[in-house]
């Protein structure tokens, strides 16, 4: 079992930047991806960002090319998300996700026009 718990959101005005943490504990020598996903109220779930845990291409969804950042500590076993030039739109609870079995409670981001 992984478990994984997400940090670091809050309310922000557009424009301004959030970091969000996951840290990721259990069984962390069988992770081999971890991603970032969003749901906005009255959306799906959508991919954010991944990062594979022993290296490798980081993949972005499209509108967030640019402003994202993911990155990773695999001593502190934890996975970052700097999210810069926020907008609106990217209000939503974000979750980690680590491989396709496990998920993070989620942290809310709010961003303010």
């Amino acid at each position: 079992q992984v478990q994984l718990v997400e940090s670091g959101g809050g309310l922000v005005q557009a424009g301004g930047s959030l970091r969000l943490a996951c840290v990721a504990s259990g069984r962390t020598n069988s992770i081999y991806i971890i991603m970032w996903y969003r749901q906005a109220p009255g959306k799906e779930r959508e991919f954010v960002a991944g990062i594979k845990w022993s290296g490798g291409s980081t993949p972005y969804a499209d509108s967030v090319k640019g402003r994202f950042t993911i990155s990773r500590d695999n001593d502190k076993n934890t996975v970052y998300l700097q999210m810069n030039s926020l907008k609106p739109e990217d209000t939503a609870v974000y979750y980690c996700r680590a491989n396709s079995a496990y998920w993070g409670q989620g942290t809310q981001v709010t961003v303010s026009s």
